[in-house]
């Protein structure tokens, strides 16, 4: 099992670099977060021990059963959908939420964090393919939970995050490219509370394109732990 997960993380760190150098960008701009969720501790811990740093999990009591034992300079990221009710169970304990998808959840963790006197830091989640069957706030509506955003005090938007639709090269790079364009715009502009440092796309199968449109952060599962 070990060989297996060195092999993949071998592999994807090639491919992570040829693609890097594809778009003329240098290899240290591009994060890779290893998608944990369901897989075991000891799964983890040897991806760890290949000096990967940033897991991501979409499960709250998953997660916070593999922060207990695992070492704890690890970076845990929630790129599931949150349930208001679970939010409480992360503060302070997640370096990073992919999914804001909602006023609703935006005054829950704002309201959760008020409480510890702490401030998280948050993806907003856009449904750039505009598919029912998937989180995240549509094109149209950004402004709106901008504004939201923009009177909270312990809530910090570092940048977005989207999954696009399921498709061929082309409708990737279109889905990406759309990304690309909204994150400069909101780059472009000064609010208070958001600043645009990260732009989250692409997964095992699309993020060679991903990285080649201006992702800085990958979210890789499959192709690093195997298929579920």
């Amino acid at each position: 099992m070990n060989e297996f997960l060195c092999e993949n993380l071998k592999k994807v760190e090639e491919n992570i670099a040829a693609a890097c150098r594809k778009a003329g960008r240098d290899r240290s701009e591009v994060t890779l977060i290893a998608v944990s969720k369901t897989k075991p501790v000891d799964m983890l811990q040897t991806v760890y021990d290949q000096n990967i740093r940033e897991f991501g999990e979409n499960k709250v009591q998953e997660m916070c059963e593999k922060m207990e034992v695992l070492p704890k300079d690890i970076h845990w990221h929630m790129i599931g959908h949150l349930q208001t009710n679970k939010v409480k169970y992360i503060v302070g304990k997640v370096y990073l939420i992919h999914s804001l998808s909602s006023i609703k959840l935006l005054n829950k963790i704002e309201s959760e964090y008020e409480k510890n006197n702490l401030v998280a830091n948050v993806l907003m989640q856009i449904n750039i393919g505009r598919e029912e069957s998937k989180s995240g706030v549509l094109e149209e509506d950004i402004d709106e939970l901008i504004l939201a955003v923009e009177k909270c005090n312990h809530v910090k938007v570092k940048g977005i995050m989207v999954i696009i639709p399921k498709g061929d090269e082309v409708s990737n790079r279109y889905y990406f490219n759309k990304s690309k364009h909204i994150y400069d715009d909101l780059s472009k502009k000064n609010y208070k509370n958001i600043q645009m440092e990260i732009l989250s796309m692409g997964m095992t199968s699309d993020f060679k394109i991903a990285i080649q449109e201006g992702a800085n952060l990958i979210r890789i599962g499959s192709g690093i732990f195997g298929e579920r």
